[in-house]
């Protein structure tokens, strides 16, 4: 069975499931555990490697580096800027201090982390202003719902977006009723972050649940798997679950190749029904 690949709208195709890096970096005892576990996962196909100027005050975009160090080709890596610095000349001094601690000099995607007070024509500008430098080679956005779309649509060049990296698991589908569509309809792919309710409360509840369990012992995987089959059951969601354990990477690294049938995604909105009507964008 071939893995599971998304296409984003420049034609560009990436591994359905990739790597995050939250809260790497934030240990040096933990620097080599981490470098090894990105190694482990692109050798396993999960080339795709997203980070963020944020995550550890840098420290995740230097385990980043590390890792891919002889491997950039392999590698499509994608990083994100703080809304503070997402215009002008903060955003090129952002950029540049992050390919530094990536060790390249170009970023395949960069996104804008959460939106800021910064008005989206300035950082549009800023990212077309990247591209031109050869400092990346795509953009696109993170944390914004319909109505931030809607308007970054109406600002030029705002369609060159490749992508909203977004909160979505199962118990999280408040993306399904609008954005997920809006997304689909624009032919711009989601990148699904905690596909495993890995930063809230929910993580117990969602690879514990009976249902998924269930599901996992049926077929002889991890519930974690189960999970990431179904964030990824679309033709247009990227999952990017962050893993250190071997175990857990090979793990993750297999869901590229899990399909749920009917069935099983029927029990699965049974237990965690979608919601019927617009919610409020989760953030984590």
């Amino acid at each position: 069975m071939n893995a599971k690949t998304v296409e984003f709208p420049n034609g560009t195709r990436v591994p359905a499931v990739g790597q995050g890096t939250w809260f790497m970096g934030e240990r040096e005892s933990a620097f080599r555990s981490e470098v090894n576990a990105l190694q482990q996962g692109i050798d396993l196909g999960m080339t795709l490697i997203d980070t963020a100027e944020m995550y550890a005050d840098g420290g995740a975009e230097r385990v980043v580096g590390e890792a891919i160090a002889g491997r950039r080709d392999k590698v499509y890596l994608v990083s994100k800027v703080y809304p503070q610095n997402a215009g002008g000349a903060r955003a090129v001094k952002a950029c540049e201090q992050s390919l530094h601690r990536l060790k390249t000099d170009c970023i395949d995607l960069y996104l804008l982390h959460w939106r800021g007070s910064i008005p989206l024509e300035e950082t549009v500008l800023a990212m077309e202003l990247l591209q031109k430098a050869g400092k990346i080679r795509q953009w696109g956005v993170s944390n914004l719902d319909t109505h931030d779309l809607d308007e970054l649509w109406q600002v030029q060049g705002g369609q060159k977006c490749m992508t909203d990296q977004v909160l979505y698991h199962a118990a999280s589908r408040g993306i399904e009723h609008q954005l997920l569509p809006w997304c689909r309809d624009h032919e711009m792919p989601i990148m699904a972050y905690c596909p495993l309710a890995q930063a809230g409360n929910l993580r117990q509840e969602v690879l514990h649940h009976p249902i998924m369990q269930q599901l996992a012992r049926a077929r002889n995987v991890s519930s974690a798997q189960i999970a990431l089959a179904w964030v990824t059951r679309f033709d247009n969601v990227i999952a990017i679950p962050k893993s250190v354990q071997p175990d857990h990477v090979k793990e993750n690294a297999a869901a590229l190749n899990l399909r749920l049938n009917a069935h099983e995604l029927a029990l699965i909105d049974q237990a965690f029904p979608a919601p019927n009507q617009k919610t409020p964008l989760d953030i984590v």
